[in-house]
């Protein structure tokens, strides 16, 4: 796919070019973030039906990924406890959540805003898992939205529905026809919307788009209750036949938007090698001011774990750093042996 292909209609949705800078905070110098709260548990008054299968005290509730919009305009993965019904389909159950001022919308985290337009209803929902494409019907009212938040809607309803089992692929239809562009800046769905067309889209400086390939980095942010966060970007920069290692070495340098995302990698660390086999990624960084028995925080390497994951599609992820595997991080957690992409990211007090 080309990268302008893969771009399309970016420049309509007003994507800006931030010139990178570079800050000093992550790795070793980093002060320590406060363990994130559980999350908690609301009923909505009046709602009682409508919230009985949502978030509750009911030990049937599971941990499901919604992406929603920050104060700051990014999307971010949030994860939200979801008990559903017999006879309830999960994905119809996160696209409700989803809807804009909806019936779930004061059970959302502080900050973060659902972006499907108000007053939309899910009217119908097909999966092929032969094929892996979800298929969603919408009402009307979807067509009724900002032009400038088109954009986050697809990647909002995208990155929400292939985080569950058996979905790589997502259709949209308006009131049981299909969609073949956005209603209002007309971005193409000719082809079923994949994480291929990224997240929270900026592009390097001094890339030309023939010349350009995405990278998906994973940086923090926090809410105003000062909650740390993951926020994923893809990032269009230089194309290298070495893209896996590009992408840490852009996640090392850090943020475009530095006043609403925090590095977390010193920008003196290096990538010194990045391989995998038997179904794992194994990094090595290297840096002076480590030494064995130092702790490195897990923001780091939570960071490192889901934008290798990410760009690599492999779930297991070995970090070395200055050659020593026996790494912990501030919570006394071992990363000696490899360790999954975390599932249930950004769970957010409520």
């Amino acid at each position: 796919m080309s990268a302008k292909t893969w771009l399309r209609s970016t420049a309509i949705m007003g994507v800006m070019v931030i010139p990178v800078l570079l800050s000093g905070c992550g790795l070793f110098s980093k002060s320590v973030s406060e363990p994130i709260d559980p999350p908690q548990t609301e009923v909505i008054e009046d709602q009682e039906q409508q919230t009985s299968s949502w978030l509750n005290q009911s030990d049937n509730a599971e941990q499901y990924i919604v992406y929603l919009q920050d104060k700051n305009g990014y999307l971010a993965p949030i994860s939200l406890p979801v008990a559903v019904a017999e006879g309830e389909e999960v994905a119809v159950k996160l696209l409700e959540v989803m809807v804009d001022q909806g019936m779930y919308a004061s059970s959302l985290p502080l900050d973060f805003r659902a972006m499907i337009p108000q007053g939309t209803e899910i009217l119908g929902y097909q999966h092929n898992p032969e094929t892996g494409i979800a298929t969603v019907n919408l009402s009307e009212a979807f067509a009724d939205y900002n032009g400038q938040d088109e954009r986050s809607m697809i990647e909002s309803i995208t990155w929400t529905l292939t985080s569950l089992e058996g979905i790589n692929g997502v259709e949209l239809q308006l009131n049981g026809a299909k969609l073949e562009e956005m209603p209002v800046a007309q971005y193409p769905l000719d082809q079923p919307l994949t994480r291929t067309i990224g997240i929270n889209i900026e592009m390097d400086e001094g890339v030309s788009y023939s010349q350009a390939a995405p990278v998906t980095l994973y940086f923090s942010s926090e809410t105003s209750n000062n909650e740390q966060y993951y926020v994923p970007v893809t990032r269009m920069i230089q194309r290298t036949d070495t893209m896996e290692i590009a992408a840490i070495e852009e996640l090392i340098e850090g943020p475009q938007n530095t006043k609403a995302l925090q590095p977390v990698i010193m920008p003196d660390v290096a990538v010194t090698g990045l391989e995998e086999y038997d179904g794992v990624v194994h990094i090595d960084l290297q840096d002076d001011a480590y030494e064995p028995g130092l702790f490195v925080p897990s923001e780091m390497l939570n960071s490192i774990i889901l934008s290798v994951a990410e760009n690599t599609g492999v779930s297991k992820v070995q970090v070395r750093v200055n050659g020593d595997i026996n790494i912990f991080d501030e919570n006394n957690a071992s990363y000696s042996q490899p360790v999954s992409k975390p599932v249930h990211v950004n769970a957010l007090k409520l």
